[in-house]
């Protein structure tokens, strides 16, 4: 529900002045530093799990039939949820 404000007073924006440097460009940029560095692991699992969820269809079967038992295991779960 949406209701107006109607005994609100008008606002105005209030602007600072900006102090003027009086130094040479040149002066403050002398000491600039790297920003940090970040760096991340993937566990072995973790990026055999990423694979496992972006594989095809196609993919998956292919591998049921060549004998992954976890490739069965998900079209045997994709057929039982079709019939349902």
């Amino acid at each position: 529900m949406v209701n107006s404000i109607s005994n609100a007073a008008p606002t105005q924006a209030i602007v600072q002045p900006t102090a003027v440097s009086k130094t040479s460009p040149t002066a403050s940029t002398t000491k600039t530093s790297a920003a940090p560095v970040d760096t991340v692991q993937i566990s072995n699992a973790a990026v055999a799990a990423l694979k496992e969820a972006q594989e095809t269809p196609a993919q998956t079967a292919k591998e049921a039939g060549a004998g992954d038992v976890q490739a069965k295991r998900l079209l045997a779960k994709e057929a039982a949820d079709e019939k349902q």
